[in-house]
């Protein structure tokens, strides 16, 4: 094997190969100048290297125009490779194919108990991945990545979910291990929140930020948080727990053992118990926010004191993190400014000014979809570029 040496001809290329592959393989597509400043290139290596990686099939190039003028606009190339995303949330399991320029090729929504049995979930997940690759005609052993969300904390020493009361059908359960086995692929974990801000950032009302919070209002709270363009997990893998910000500790019990968390006061669980007695038993999540956007008092009251609640925990988010926006996701999102403009009253009520000045409260634009997107993303993120390159030899020395 060739050693090549540091700050040699042939690492230097190799290792601006890598950048630029990086680059268009994070943002999914963008033009040479794009990718020039991004890389801190110059336009001329910038075009020789995108006529190498297109000539060995790497990458493709299509016209294109930007700020009224022709480009060309480079991705990777489509049969470079595909990677899988596999979504677990309460009630459904969502399953998506996409290749390397970020074009997702196959998906589907199915409702599913997440909660009453794990080994149920991932015979579901396995079956549903095999046949949605299936559907795209290309073969299993194109397969780079799977992207794994579930509705929880993932512990970063055991890879176990890091609370069973979220979901008690899966105590002692390693999920990247379980379907990386069922699959014989390489499987990414992480939380839904974390992955629903993966897929905003990449995809949604996120492009183009580097400093954000994604908050999922569902079955509980979480946030998914975004520091200079990398999902932040913290040492523990809890980072982002807003919903377990205490608002009354003399508040109702909540299920991590405290009193007055967040999410007592705003998951649906607690949200649809305050209306079933004048909405009927059989309401549901999406449609008090439908009845709130028709104007009705009740469903509208409710969803504002939400948007205030976690206005509260968002404006801690601020004064702590200083982000440059929130994305709100979840089945709550869709209320719009019935839930947006109390979250704002809270934050310019509760941040400090210049943090809260700063802020942009929007509402996702992935919809459901964020978090399957999100893991796609997940792959995407975590595979290396070496190996999207001819010759996968190192580009610098190997000390020994």
């Amino acid at each position: 094997m060739v050693v090549e040496t540091p700050g040699s001809q042939s690492s230097l290329h190799r290792a601006n190969l890598e950048r630029v592959v990086r680059a268009v393989r994070l943002a999914g597509s963008l033009t040479q100048a794009e990718i020039a400043r991004g890389t801190g290139l110059s336009a001329a290596t910038v075009s020789n290297i995108v006529r190498e990686l297109r000539d060995n099939g790497t990458v493709q190039v299509t016209p294109t125009s930007s700020g009224g003028r022709r480009a060309r606009s480079v991705s990777l190339s489509g049969d470079a490779g595909i990677v899988v995303g596999v979504d677990f949330g309460h009630s459904h399991l969502r399953v998506a194919v996409g290749n390397l320029a970020h074009q997702v090729l196959a998906e589907q929504t199915e409702p599913i108990d997440v909660d009453a049995s794990a080994a149920q979930g991932f015979d579901r997940a396995e079956q549903l991945v095999g046949q949605l690759i299936a559907t795209t005609g290309i073969g299993a052993d194109k397969v780079i990545g799977v992207g794994l969300g579930v509705p929880g904390p993932i512990d970063v020493a055991s890879g176990v979910l890091g609370s069973t009361a979220i979901l008690p059908g899966w105590g002692g359960i390693n999920p990247r291990e379980e379907l990386a086995g069922r699959l014989g692929m390489p499987v990414h974990v992480d939380n839904d929140a974390n992955l629903g801000a993966l897929g905003e950032l990449v995809w949604g009302a996120g492009r183009g930020v580097k400093d954000l919070a994604y908050i999922k209002v569902a079955s509980g709270v979480g946030a998914g948080l975004v520091i200079n363009g990398q999902i932040y997990r913290g040492p523990g893998g809890t980072a982002g727990e807003i919903g377990h910000i205490t608002l009354d500790e003399s508040g109702p019990v909540c299920r991590c053992g405290n009193r007055g968390c967040l999410e007592t006061f705003t998951a649906a669980g607690y949200v649809l118990d305050l209306l079933r007695s004048s909405h009927g038993p059989d309401l549901t999540v999406p449609r008090m926010v439908r009845l709130a956007r028709d104007g009705d008092p009740g469903c509208r009251r409710v969803i504002a004191d939400v948007g205030r609640h976690v206005g509260m925990g968002v404006a801690n988010l601020c004064n702590v993190l200083n982000p440059s926006r929130v994305v709100l996701g979840g089945d709550l999102a869709e209320a719009g400014e019935v839930v947006l403009a109390p979250i704002r009253e809270s934050v310019a009520r509760y941040a400090i000014p210049s943090a809260a000045r700063q802020l942009a409260v929007v509402p996702g634009a992935l919809g459901a979809r964020a978090e399957v997107l999100g893991a796609l993303a997940l792959v995407l993120s975590e595979m290396g570029d070496s190996t999207l390159l001819p010759d996968s030899a190192p580009a610098t020395l190997a000390f020994t």
